[in-house]
Order: structure tokens, then sequence, then C-alpha cells
């Protein structure tokens, strides 16, 4: 009787025991839950206040690579310029701020936006799905398409389906060459697409494909050069300003500023200076 009486003793402290541990894990994890929503809460604080910190410090921080004609490079004098660059000077000034950049090569740019290091990106950032999960974008301010490209005597090509079995100057791994290779054309490794133009002019092959914006900056470079668009792919792609995730309210601001730019004209021109054409249209 005296050992029954311990056992039951025993098994009612150690009863207490799991009982106490249980409420402890429970309170342990409600714990965690509040620290990740506290944690949530005060990233998309910091963000939302963002706007207000680059107003009181005068100017945003805007991540950029410099190496990228026509959109964002060196001009002659070395001054940073481009397409991106005066559309983005063109946003803060209508913001009240002074436009600041920070070079950095394309492969650390995502990064740096994660670590703060600038409040935004612009370089020519393709909106994607994946992107999106993750960061916050403008509206869409450029769009380009993928563009069949022939010697200006070539009369026979006139589609994307006319190229099969013909030569097309492409770099191998490209996305580009990839299309090239999907319409069944034969692959003419190249450096880029200097080097494509150049063998096309000279007739050495038969067709390239690229970005229409390149296109573009090429032909106002060389107007004389002999090439002609074809054909122009329906997949275009969309680029727009990249901030980190809920910005809500510089990003609002920042698409009221591209609204205003587009409709009193501004738009235009900077497009015509580097296009030599609207390319919003």
């Amino acid at each position: 009787m005296k050992k029954l009486m311990v056992f039951l003793a025993l098994l009612l402290s150690f009863t207490f025991i799991l009982s106490a541990c249980g409420k402890d894990d429970e309170k342990a994890k409600k714990e965690d839950v509040k620290k990740a929503v506290n944690t949530k809460d005060n990233k998309t604080a910091d963000n939302q206040d963002l706007l207000k910190k680059i107003q009181d410090d005068g100017k945003i921080t805007i991540g950029t690579e410099g190496t990228y004609p026509p959109f964002t490079f060196h001009d002659t004098n070395g001054n940073l310029t481009g397409f991106d660059v005066d559309l983005a000077n063109e946003v803060a000034k209508r913001l009240g701020v002074k436009a600041e950049y920070k070079e950095t090569q394309w492969d650390a740019m995502f990064a740096g936006l994660d670590a703060k290091r600038f409040d935004m990106i612009a370089n020519e950032v393709g909106i994607r799905p994946d992107r999106q999960k993750k960061y916050d974008f403008s509206d869409p301010y450029i769009t380009s398409a993928g563009v069949l490209i022939v010697n200006t005597s070539n009369t026979k090509v006139k589609k994307f389906e006319d190229i099969k079995g013909l030569n097309a100057a492409q770099s191998l791994t490209s996305n580009y060459g990839d299309i090239a290779k999907k319409y069944g054309a034969n692959l003419v490794g190249v450096e880029g697409f200097q080097q494509a133009v150049e063998l096309l002019a000279q007739n050495r092959v038969d067709v390239t494909i690229n970005d229409k914006l390149t296109y573009l900056d090429y032909k106002k470079q060389k107007p004389d050069a002999p090439i002609k668009v074809a054909a122009t792919a329906n997949d275009a792609s969309s680029s727009g300003f990249m901030f980190r995730k809920n910005s809500d309210k510089l990003v609002d601001e920042v698409n009221k500023a591209l609204k205003e730019i587009v409709d009193d004209g501004t738009y235009k021109k900077i497009s015509e200076k580097w296009f030599g054409e609207d390319v919003l249209k």
C-alpha cells in the first residue's frame, strides 16, 4: 500500500511537470510568432517611412550599372548618362530631391538593394513574377521586344519562320540565340550585337535577332548602316524601377511622377534623344 501511494505521488508530480512544460512550450511558440510579426511590421514600417527619409535627406539613392549603353553608361567626358539615368533624374526632380547614384555590378545589384545601399534600382530591370514576389516595381516605363534584323537588300525574309536553314549571327548563350535555334536557323557565334550587325552588313550571315531598343540605338549612331527590321516578336518585356518590398508610399509617388513625365511630353523628349522615337508607343 505504501509503495502504491509513492507511485501515485510520483505519477502526479510527473503529470504536473508535463503540464508545465506544455504551457512553457506554448508560451514560447506564441512569443516566437509575436517576434516574427513584430519583425515583419518593423520592416514594413521602415520601408513605408522611406519616402519621408528621402524627403528629409533631400536625395534618393539609386543603384545602377553604369556600363549598359544606351540605358546607363559613361559618356566621353566620364559622366554617368543614359535613358534610365535621364528618366530617374526627372523622377527625382519631381519628388523634390536630388538623385544620387551608386554604381554596382549587375550580379550584386539586388543584394545591394536588400542591404539598403540604395533606395531603388534604375537599370532596365524586367518586371517578372518571380521578382515581384520579393520586390516592388514602379509602373512599366519601357517595353521592348526581340526583332529579326536583315540586310536592307534582303526581300525574302519577312517573318521568323523564314529563317529556317539560314545563318543567324548570335551570342550562343543568349535568349535570342535560343529563338533563332527554335526557328531552325544555323547559329554563327558572335561576341555581341556589334559583331553581328557587321557580319550582316557584309552579307556574311543572313539574319540576327536582338533587342529592338539596342537596334534603334545602333541605327541612331549609324543611320546609314545597311540593316533593317524584318519582323518583331509578339512577346515584349517591360521594365520598371525596382524597390524593396512594402515601399508602397515611395512607389506611389514615383508612379505619379512617371505619369506626369509621360503626360507633359518629357518622356517623349528623353526617348527621342536616345532612340530617335517614342518607345512607349
